[in-house]
């Protein structure tokens, strides 16, 4: 379920009958969302299903792929990198990516969140890989993204010893930035949509792009990229304005 503005684009992953599971449809359609902000960048907010008070249902980001799918696939369907081929789609979008996390984050759900620039949780999630239980890995990004996000050992605890972690849990790790109340997450993720876009658009796809490039290519790449950015006409409108603002105070 998508919700677009002007800066930013909200994303809800929809399959509450299945807590979420990431099946081939719903990879598809990341796919489609990727694309559009590929050719129109603008901030990507994800969530899941939102807890509904009323009812007493709960909330969930995604709980994972879905297993009567990957329960039939073989070789060939791993060495296609189905969910990896998305999740390092999303990771590598021009502008950041904020996830909005309550309930279940596990398995792919969990990879899909560690994709993702900034994390915002409830203490209600739950992040896990419990693949080696199941006879496989997590092979969509955790063995690498969850080691830089967390260090070492509690990336093995979580990997090879099937720990899941609560929301408290990910804020001492450091896995989410904020902990929040159910009613505030979405809009604590616009909060910070907001933040971004206070900033100079091209200077944060810039940055983005400069972070994530290999250590070897710094600092020439940071050289260029400023060079870029000094002959950029937002360069020039926001330091005068913050010169202006200097002269009246």
């Amino acid at each position: 379920m998508v919700e677009e503005a002007a800066d930013r684009l909200h994303a809800r992953l929809h399959r509450p009958a299945v807590r979420n599971a990431i099946d081939a449809a719903m990879v598809g359609e990341l796919h489609a969302v990727c694309a559009h902000l590929e050719a129109h960048p603008k901030v990507l907010i994800l969530s899941g299903t939102p807890a509904d008070p009323a009812t007493g249902a709960k909330g969930v980001f995604a709980s994972g792929a879905d297993i009567a799918q990957l329960r039939e696939r073989r070789r060939d369907d791993a060495l296609a990198g189905i969910n990896s081929g998305v999740f390092d789609r999303i990771a590598k979008l021009p502008m950041p990516v904020i996830a909005a996390l309550e309930g279940y984050a596990l398995g792919g759900g969990a990879e899909l969140a560690y994709a993702a620039d900034f994390r915002i949780g409830t203490e209600s999630l739950r992040v896990g890989n419990p693949e080696t239980g199941l006879g496989i890995m997590a092979a969509a990004g955790a063995t690498w993204r969850l080691r830089e996000l967390v260090g070492e050992p509690l990336a093995k605890e979580i990997l090879l010893a099937g720990r899941v972690l609560k929301g408290p849990e990910c804020l001492a790790a450091g896995l989410i930035t904020e902990l929040v109340e159910p009613e505030d997450l979405i809009p604590a993720a616009h909060r910070l949509a907001d933040r971004i876009g206070a900033q100079d658009p091209l200077a944060v796809r810039i940055s983005k792009a400069v972070f994530h490039s290999p250590r070897e290519v710094h600092p020439l790449i940071d050289t260029l990229a400023q060079g870029m950015l000094f002959e950029s006409q937002a360069k020039f409108d926001r330091m005068q304005a913050f010169l202006d603002r200097k002269k009246k105070q």
